[in-house]
C-alpha cells in the first residue's frame, strides 16, 4: 500500500482507478484499510476543488418536498394559504420567520438553510 496525498488531477484520477479495484475489500483487511484511506483523501480533494454549493431556501424546499412526495397544497396552513404558498414557491416573497420555524419542523430543513439571502424573480 502506497498511498500519497492527493495534489493534482491526475493523482485523483489514479486514486479513484484504484478505489474502484479494491472498493468492495473487506473491513480490517489491508486493501480494506487501503479503501478508507483513498475514500477520505478523494472526499478531501473532491471538498477542495469540487465544492457542492447549498440549494437556495426555496430550492431546498422543492427539493423535499420532492422527496417526501409533498404537493404544493399539503403547505397550504403551514406556510400560510393556496395563493401565500404559490408566492413564496415562486419567490414572489421572501419566507418569514415563522414559516423558516414551521418549515424546519416540518420538511426537517435546517434554518440556517432557509435564512440564506435569495433573489425574489421579477
Amino acid at each position: 500500500m502506497k498511498i500519497r496525498p492527493i495534489k493534482t488531477e491526475q493523482d485523483y484520477e489514479k486514486a479513484l482507478k484504484r478505489l474502484e479495484l479494491i472498493f468492495d475489500a473487506s473491513p480490517n483487511t489491508k486493501e480494506g484499510d487501503e479503501a478508507e484511506i483513498l475514500s477520505m483523501l478523494i472526499d478531501n480533494y473532491e471538498n477542495q476543488h469540487y465544492p457542492i454549493e447549498a440549494p437556495d431556501p426555496i430550492e431546498a424546499i422543492k427539493i423535499r418536498m420532492e422527496e417526501m412526495n409533498l404537493k404544493q397544497k399539503d403547505l397550504v396552513g403551514i406556510i400560510g394559504g393556496k395563493s401565500r404558498v404559490s408566492e413564496i414557491l415562486n419567490k414572489k416573497k421572501k419566507l418569514t420567520v415563522d414559516m423558516i420555524r414551521k418549515l424546519e419542523k416540518i420538511l426537517h430543513i435546517s434554518a440556517s438553510v432557509l435564512v440564506s439571502n435569495y433573489q425574489l424573480s421579477k
